[in-house]
């Protein structure tokens, strides 16, 4: 197998085990701020990425994420966000992970090579023509992420790729090539570390972004949140007061009016009838911005 820089030796690697404690800290902090300095470079790719999967979203279609390993409990944990965090529905935004449900529980590296595992986590995604599919892989080369970009090109889905090692097999498969070069890992080979800490910065930089491009984020507020406990509902209140300038009894009401949907409250806190308020999102592509003052 090729060397990969992800398995070369890091400075830092030698005599780690014998320093002291905060000093062991101290190189494994500074390494983490270095796999953060690795997604600046990243970021025009990142600003594609998002205007691929809002663009995919906006049309109707998906916006999923694969991965194997630490790469795919990276991808796991920005899709699951994206339902409370935005309103996204689930089923719009997969998730394939290598093994699936139960690899969560015990980590089995053997379905990370498994090219079957990855056709039939596609197919069962119904990854497809307008779709966009996120793949994660810190080698470049995992089997499971490769079949899975593969297959879902051959589908019509586009591909963005996200790896940490420059010249990725994986950038071959994809339409977007996104690299984040965090190099050597201080315990050798180790990609839940630096790689694994650039890829989330990097997915939590896209899906923040697709937020705002689809109009569910205003003036820093979560405007599309799922309000489905008691500190989201406290916060949509919060959110509908702020953006409409209303007290808190009138943006309760409003968000009663609306079934908690944050948006349409927005716009009867001020004055709107809740079906006006809907045709008049409608008609601004869910955007508030056009709408408030």
């Amino acid at each position: 197998m090729t060397q990969r820089s992800t398995e070369d030796r890091h400075p830092a690697s030698a005599g780690l085990h014998v320093r002291p404690a905060e000093g062991i800290l101290a190189d494994l902090f500074a390494a983490q701020q270095a796999a953060l300095a690795a997604v600046g470079p990243a970021l025009p790719g990142l600003a594609r990425a998002a205007e691929l999967g809002a663009d995919a979203l906006r049309a109707g279609g998906k916006m999923g994420y694969a991965g194997a390993g630490s790469s795919g409990l990276m991808a796991l944990a920005d899709c699951l966000e994206l339902a409370g965090t935005f309103g996204l529905p689930p089923q719009r935004t997969p998730m394939l992970f290598a093994g699936g449900a139960d690899a969560l529980l015990h980590m089995v590296g053997s379905v990370e090579d498994d090219p079957a595992l990855a056709r039939a986590d596609v197919a069962q995604a119904g990854l497809g023509v307008g779709d966009v599919v996120l793949v994660l892989t810190a080698s470049g080369s995992t089997p499971y992420a490769l079949t899975v970009a593969e297959a879902a090109r051959a589908r019509g889905a586009q591909v963005i790729g996200l790896a940490n090692v420059a010249g990725a097999a994986l950038f071959d498969l994809s339409d977007l090539a996104i690299l984040l070069d965090t190099g050597p890992e201080v315990i050798s080979g180790s990609t839940r570390m630096g790689a694994a800490t650039a890829q989330k910065v990097a997915l939590n930089l896209i899906s923040a972004l697709v937020g705002v491009k689809l109009g569910h984020v205003h003036d820093g507020y979560m405007v599309n949140l799922v309000a489905d406990n008691a500190k989201l509902i406290d916060r949509a209140a919060r959110i509908v007061s702020a953006v409409a300038g209303v007290d808190r009894a009138t943006a309760e009401t409003a968000l009663a009016a609306t079934a908690g949907a944050v948006k349409p409250a927005i716009l009867v806190a001020q004055g709107h009838a809740p079906d006006t308020a809907a045709s008049l999102l409608s008609g601004q592509g869910g955007h508030l911005s056009a709408l408030v003052g």
